[in-house]
This record gives structure tokens, sequence and C-alpha cells, in this order.
């Protein structure tokens, strides 16, 4: 059925059943002209009595990644003492922009292109979030997602609210032209709605985006605010030509690795595991070989995991006995495909990967991979979420009470964000972290060493003198901050689960950053 309510009083008005088209159903006591909200779309009324003309912009239901994220949120929030009305607010979604605007195709053809920047919570300020670019970008996906990067940087301890943003193209179509043309439209929108900017909202890359959409985004953003101070700390996950920093394109495969790590380290958790201590020897499998997917495989295979399995779009290869990984991204980076790759045993459908035997699988795609239809069948015993949302709600529930443990989303995937602050960062100082302190560094190195060679009679050859003594660099920096990040993250996230009896890792993770949010609006007071 089609509920009907007046947008002005909030009464209902009418009911109309739900095989009845709208455009020639009748509404009793309607204004002519008014506008009303339905639970499936906006309903224009014509200058008649009440009779309905049109149906404009039908707003799905609630998708089930958007009703997973509010699930695991209610959860959490009823373990916590706080007030129903202060929850609501730190569950509430503070600012939502829906944009349509013209661009032109390669062809000279003006086409509406759709696009949304959510802002979950202006609790910490900038807010802060990716924007990605795909065909399938809805408004309650953007709004789950930023409600996600509330709580993620405030479980990891960075000073933002949560945004996301998508824009309804195909990257993959699209040629570059084009795809540079709806950046800078976007761009050019959002500043005029001030929902970009250095103070107020740092965009970053995400699925079907990345640093030449950055640079383009900068760079529009530095021409439309011509006497901004900081114009490059407007968007992070730039090309280093833009002062960007290194380490931010793989930072959240990186911060997968570390964070799977930590995990693992764990004797007692891995013991109720069935399994050792340790990333050596592990067998791995993971879901997507992109930006995320690869680093992540990549960093555990050079720490002597074994990649039995990989899964990408068109199909998916697996070998107990442990993948030629190198050869199988060599194949698919000159492919696109994995389809030809000689393994024990090829997949058709990608899914069917994710159910092989394996000591950890990492879905590292989009949402929903793992629900209800096949939780049932994922063999693994550490499922390591490296995308958003991989596993929606009832599929969690099934592997939980099957023992399989979950590093959750909230957690795993925060390397990319956080390297993000440290770029964030970067821009605001204008200099880069070695800069101040490298060479102080390695000049307190070599009166050491020196020092320790007069003291023994003995000294290094100039290859290894020049090793030990060399100052950090920039990347150097980079990786230590985001290791110290993950594991100090894990262990407090960790220390919740255990201490207070939380039921798995994910609800320790809503509860955490729940509480990080509710004492930071608790703080600040309610104006006026």
């Amino acid at each position: 059925m089609v509920v009907v309510v007046d947008v002005e009083t909030t009464a209902q008005i009418a009911v109309l059943p739900a095989n009845t088209s709208p455009k020639i159903q009748e509404t009793p006591r309607v204004k002519p002209g008014r506008f009303l909200c339905t639970n499936e779309g906006l309903l224009a009324i014509s200058p008649g009595p009440g009779r309905v003309i049109a149906m404009i912009d039908p707003v799905p239901a609630r998708s089930s990644f958007h009703q997973s994220v509010s699930k695991y949120f209610d959860r959490a929030a009823a373990l916590t003492n706080y007030p129903p009305g202060l929850l609501d607010q730190v569950k509430s979604c503070d600012s939502v922009y829906r944009i349509k605007f013209p661009v032109k195709d390669d062809d000279g053809n003006t086409v509406v292109v759709v696009g949304y920047r959510a802002q979950h919570s202006h609790h910490r300020l900038p807010c802060k979030g990716g924007i990605r670019f795909s065909l399938d970008v809805t408004q309650d996906e953007v709004v789950a997602l930023a409600a996600l990067m509330t709580y993620k940087c405030a479980l990891v301890g960075l000073p933002f609210g949560g945004a996301k943003g998508g824009v309804c193209i195909d990257p993959r179509s699209s040629s570059p032209g084009f795809r540079e043309r709806v950046t800078r439209r976007y761009t050019a929108e959002l500043v005029k709605k001030m929902f970009i900017g250095p103070a107020v909202d740092v965009p970053a890359p995400d699925y079907g985006t990345g640093e030449q959409e950055m640079a383009w985004i900068a760079d529009t953003y530095r021409a439309m605010n011509f006497n901004e101070l900081h114009p490059y700390a407007c968007v992070t996950g730039k090309p280093l030509e833009l002062h960007g920093i290194p380490g931010r394109r793989e930072a959240t495969g990186l911060g997968v690795f570390f964070g799977i790590r930590e995990c693992v380290s764990h004797e007692d958790d891995m013991a109720d595991l069935g399994l050792t201590t340790g990333i050596e020897g592990k067998s791995v499998i993971v879901q997507g070989l992109g930006n995320v997917g690869f680093h992540a495989a990549n960093f555990l295979y050079e720490a002597g995991a074994r990649i039995v399995g990989i899964a990408e779009l068109g199909g998916g290869v697996y070998d107990a006995a442990g993948l030629d990984f190198p050869g199988v991204v060599a194949h698919f980076n000159e492919h696109r495909t994995l389809a030809g790759f000689q393994a024990a045993r090829q997949f058709e459908n990608p899914s069917t990967t994710l159910e092989m035997p394996c000591d950890i699988l990492i879905p590292a795609a989009l949402e929903n991979q793992i629900t209800a239809q096949n939780a049932g069948r994922i063999q693994a015993k550490i499922v390591a979420e490296a995308a958003n949302g991989p596993v929606d709600f009832e599929g969690d529930d099934i592997l939980t009470d099957r023992g399989i443990l979950v590093i959750p989303d909230l957690y795993l995937n925060a390397g990319g964000v956080t390297v993000s602050y440290f770029e964030w960062l970067k821009n605001l100082s204008h200099v880069s972290f070695d800069r101040m302190n490298s060479g102080y560094i390695e000049s307190s190195k070599e009166r050491m060493l020196t020092a320790i060679e007069g003291l023994t009679g003995k000294s290094l050859d100039p290859i290894q003198r020049a090793l030990v003594t060399a100052g950090p660099k920039e990347i150097d920096f980079v990786k230590s901050a985001l290791s110290d990040t993950m594991a100090l993250s894990y262990h407090k996230l960790r220390d919740i689960w255990k201490t207070k009896d939380m039921p798995d890792l994910r609800t320790a993770a809503f509860y955490f950053g729940i509480d990080r949010v509710a004492r930071s609006h608790m703080a600040h007071g309610v104006f006026p």
C-alpha cells in the first residue's frame, strides 16, 4: 500500500492500494496544487479536486545495507546508558545534499547526472568520507556509509564527522573527458552549497574514483576559492604532485594487514578458532583485486600467508596449496579477468570462491557479499571486512553463531581515513612530515654511532653506516603512525569486547564509536 501524508500537517490523508496506479487514484481532502509525501515517493496533486497526476522521484525502500547499519547501531546503543534523545542525535544524518546537474557527453549531448553528499555528523568538523562513482549509488547508500564513517573516525580517534558522496555514472565505460567534466561540475555544486572545504567537508577516493578525480576536485576548488589559504586541504587521496602524501594509495589495504596482524597475535582468541598465532602460514581468500584487496593480499603474502583463493568480476580461482599470487595479479592486470589463469580450481561464479576452505576470508569489494543465503556455507575461521558492509545483519548473526570471528569494517578498513588525516594535516601545515626532523634524526644517529665506534674500537663499513644512520622519510612516518593507530585501536576494541561481555567485535566497535560521539555531543550541549 501507499500511505499518503500531507507534508505541511503530517496528517495521513489516504491509503492507496499497492496495485493501483497513483496517476489515476483519487485522494480526498487535498488542496489543489499541494505536494504530498508517501512511503513510495513524492506525489504531485493536479489543480482538480485531489487527483494525483504524477509520481515524482519514487523513493525506494530502505536498502538492506542501510537497514544493517541501523540494526548494528540499535543493538550496540541498547547496551549504553545514554538517553533515547541523545542516541537519536548520534544516529541521525545531519545533512544530505541531492544534486542533479547537466554535463555534455563526448558527442556534445546534454546528460543529466545525479549526485549525493551526506554529512552524517557535525559533532566534529570537518566531515570526512569518500566519493564513489557507480550507477548503483543511492541516497540510502551514501547515508549508511556516512554513518559508518562517523563511528569509524571516533573508533580510531580522528577529529572528523562522517560523510560520504556518490555520483551515478559508470566510471568503467566513461571517457576520461566525461569523468573530468562530471567531477568538476559535481565539485562546483558542492562548493555552492558549502559541502566541501578544509574546515567543512573533505572528500577522498572511494569505489570508482582515485587520485585523478581527487586532483580535479582540488583544482576546481582552488579555482573557485582563489583566496583560500589551504585549498589543497579540501580533499585527500591526491597525487603527490598536488600535495598528496606517500602511502595513501595503499593505506586502506595496509591498515587491513595491520588489523589482521593484531587480531591473530592474541593466543587465546586464536586457540578458540583452532589457529596458531601469527600471519605466517595462514590460508587467505581475497574478494577483489582493486586497490584495497590487492594491497591487503600483497602485504599478507609478503608476511608469509598463503593466498589460496581470489574472486573477481567474472570468476574466481582457488588452490589449497597456495596460488602463485604475483602470477595471478600479472594475469589479471593484463586481461582484466581471472579467466584463463591455470589454477587447481576455477569458478565462473566468483561468490563460490568465498565458500572454499581457508583461515581468513577478506571481502574487499562491495556491500552485502555475505548474507543469509551464503553465510552458512562460509568455511573461513576469520572474516576480515576490508570493504564497507560486506556482511549484512542476518549474515553476521549466522557467522557469529557458527563461531566465525568477524573483524568489522568499522575498524579494519580505517587505514584509508587515517592516512587521509595525515595528508590533511600536511596540507594545513604546508610542510612534509620528514622535512622538519629527518635531518636532525640522522645527525643524532651519526653522533651516537661515532661514540659507539670510539668506545668499541670497531666501525661499520660505509654501506652499513648509511643504512643505520639514515633519517626517516615521510613514508616511514606514515606507516609507523598507521601501525600504531591500528594496534592501539584494536587493543581498545578487544578490551571492550572482553571486559563488557559484548557478543562480538562489531557490537564492541559500534559501542565504542557511539560512546565517543555521544560524549562529544554532551560536551557541546544543545544550541540555542
